[in-house]
Formats: structure tokens, C-alpha cells, sequence
């Protein structure tokens, strides 16, 4: 886990987000836990318990940028889109290469 929302700011969590795919080769795997953080409601002002689609973006880009296990609140809802995100990465990857 590299500490999404602990001592950082907006932008370095975003830059963190961003740049997950680093930290994907490590033999550990990849943990993030963006759900609720301080960072997904920046743009919404929303308190932590109505963040689920702010913090559901964060997980689609966290999976995307290669995190094996995302730590969540609201676990049925985020399955649904960490569901979609493999979805469109085994559909690309076959047509892609």
C-alpha cells in the first residue's frame, strides 16, 4: 500500500493514483485503499460516507494502473467496478496485443 491519503496532498494523491503501475511488479502485490479518502472528495465537498462514486472512479483507476487488492467501505458496489474495469482490460488486451 503506498498511502493513498496519509500526509499528502490533493495532487500528490492524484500523482500517487497516477503512477500506481510503478509499484505493480513488486512481488507482494499491489494493496490500494483509496475509499473515502479526503482526495475523492475534493471536487464534491461531500462528507466521507457519500463519497461511493468518487471513491468508485479512484478504484477503476487504481485497478487500471495495476492494484491487485483495493481496500474499500461499500465492498458489493466497488466489486461491481473493479467487475467492469477486468472486463474492458481482458477485452483490450485481446485486441491489443
Amino acid at each position: 500500500d503506498p498511502g493513498l491519503g496519509f500526509g499528502k496532498t490533493f495532487d500528490q494523491n492524484y500523482q500517487l493514483l497516477s503512477g500506481l503501475h510503478s509499484f505493480a511488479d513488486l512481488a507482494a502485490g499491489l494493496l490500494a485503499g483509496p475509499s473515502r479518502k479526503a482526495f475523492t472528495g475534493e471536487f464534491s465537498g461531500l462528507p466521507p460516507d457519500e463519497r461511493q462514486f468518487s471513491t468508485a472512479g479512484a478504484v477503476a483507476i487504481a485497478v487500471l494502473a495495476g492494484a491487485d487488492v483495493v481496500r474499500v467501505h461499500d465492498v458489493a458496489e466497488m466489486r461491481q467496478v473493479t467487475d467492469i474495469v477486468d472486463r474492458y482490460r481482458e477485452i483490450h488486451e485481446r485486441h491489443t496485443g
